[in-house]
């Protein structure tokens, strides 16, 4: 029978005495009866023949059972069961290319993660092995650098950065250009993108990676992450608002914001930071490219030194070391380094005196220019010394609230004593720290500065025009080896 719920009669029913549970059985034995139905208040009704003038009613009504053949009954069922079977095949197969997809998909970035590592550790490997360090110190590194470096995507960086337009660029160095981003937290940073026409390549990259990695100290820019895959090398570094010093020392308007107060916490900074390389972190670290656009400025101007792209790592009974590859920036490589490739401890220290006394003058040490005296703001700086004029040397008027005559010519005795042409003369940066801080009172007089030695010649009869003899020019060469 097939059930017809909330359904008017059929006109010309047959009456029957039969109960509820016995009208379905009525029906059965009689081979005429095509239909019945049951209601409590008139009982079992019988059809034979046509049904006529049947109604479904919305509301109401009785159930009305329609006799018909098993086989079609078995059809509607197995129908039924088909599209049920179907239905439920269909929820597991696109369940499962689902999941498959998924999980081929987070297989690939796992394996694409995998072989990023794998790469960072090879690189790493070789980086630890160029560096001579411990080879327990070179193991804990890379474990470190795996374990704990955050790795970026290419597509979560050109978000960042805007397809990196070039109205998000900060600048660009020898390494390639740097652009500032903002992640899908909000959170700001500076992306540091290797050129592929770049001087420097993956082994000055994975470098940086090495050495800076796993330094953490209020004077050192930090390392966020990194991208390494294919051709597309990445560093992620927390940004620096206010970007470099060289663009806020050099510059006619900004260079009023460095009262003496600012410019004094920035050396001791620097002092600081450059002393955390080479005495207090677990490795020592020769940065060997330090100047002015090298150390970048907070939001409240307190320097960090960041660029680690050449920086060498010394073991521990290693003082100082020989390289064919001269790599710095002319005006501030120390003479040993620059004609002999020689470095040391010392060799920083140089480039941290040349700074020094760029930031007391405000003036570039490789654009400076005397045309009655020397080529170098050095040389300049030794003649007044010599002439007891140093404050000469000095750009700051009295009237600052916090000039500190005393403080300044004790910057300008430590900068020149950083800057002696040899290395054995200058002091630690250990001294440095504690001769600025006044822990050391007692300053040895300086000698004589490198490079100054050679002076122009004011012969007049064999130069009549000495003004036209030289021109000058902001011009660095930032790398000494052509590769």
């Amino acid at each position: 029978f097939l059930k017809l719920e909330m359904m008017k009669v059929p006109a010309f029913p047959e009456w029957s005495s039969a109960l509820n549970g016995n009208c379905e059985d009525q029906c059965l034995k009689n081979c005429s009866c095509v239909a019945y139905a049951y209601d409590a208040g008139i009982g079992c009704m019988l059809w034979s023949g046509d049904l006529i003038d049947i109604q479904k009613y919305s509301r109401s009504g009785v159930d009305l059972y329609i006799r018909m053949a098993s086989s079609e009954l078995d059809k509607k069922k197995d129908i039924s069961a088909v599209i049920i079977i179907v239905a439920v095949i269909g929820v597991v197969i696109i369940f499962t290319i689902s999941t498959f997809f998924l999980w081929s998909r987070m297989a690939k970035y796992r394996g694409r993660k995998q072989k990023i590592k794998e790469k960072l550790l090879f690189n790493i490997g070789k980086a630890v092995d160029k560096f001579s360090i411990d080879d327990v110190v070179g193991e804990n590194l890379i474990e470190v650098k795996l374990q704990q470096l955050p790795l970026f995507n290419f597509e979560e960086l050109a978000t960042a950065t805007n397809d990196f337009h070039v109205t998000k660029m900060l600048g660009e160095g020898g390494f390639g250009p740097v652009y500032r981003g903002t992640l899908q937290d909000g959170k700001e940073i500076a992306v540091k993108r290797l050129s592929r026409a770049s001087g420097q390549g993956l082994e000055e990259f994975m470098n940086e990676v090495v050495v800076i990695s796993k330094l953490q100290h209020r004077n050192l820019v930090r390392l966020l992450g990194c991208r390494v895959e294919g051709e597309e090398n990445m560093l992620v570094y927390e940004y620096m608002p206010n970007k470099s010093l060289d663009a806020f020392l050099f510059d006619p308007i900004k260079q009023e914001v460095l009262d003496w107060n600012k410019r004094f916490n920035i050396i001791e900074g620097i002092s600081r930071g450059l002393l955390y390389l080479h005495r207090d972190s677990r490795l020592r670290i020769i940065h060997r490219d330090l100047k002015t656009s090298n150390i970048l400025l907070d939001q409240e101007l307190n320097p960090k030194i960041s660029d680690f792209g050449i920086a060498r790592i010394f073991g521990g009974n290693e003082n100082q070391a020989k390289t064919k590859r001269v790599m710095g920036t002319y005006g501030y490589m120390s003479p040993e380094y620059a004609m002999q490739g020689q470095f040391s401890e010392k060799s920083d220290v140089f480039s941290f005196g040349v700074i020094l006394l760029e930031i007391v003058s405000r003036r570039k040490n490789t654009s400076f220019y005397d045309n009655q005296h020397s080529f170098s703001l050095l040389g300049y700086a030794w003649k007044l010394w010599k002439e007891d004029n140093i404050l000469g040397l000095v750009d700051m008027e009295a009237s600052d609230p916090s000039y500190d005559e005393k403080e300044i010519l004790r910057c300008i005795h430590v900068g020149l004593l950083c800057v002696q042409e040899f290395a054995k003369d200058r002091p630690t940066m250990s001294r440095v720290v504690s001769m600025l801080n006044s822990e050391i009172v007692d300053l040895p007089p300086p000698k004589q500065p490198a490079f100054t030695e050679r002076q122009i010649n004011q012969d007049a009869d064999s130069f009549p025009n000495n003004e036209d003899r030289f021109s000058v020019n902001d011009v660095t060469l930032t790398d000494f080896d052509g590769r």
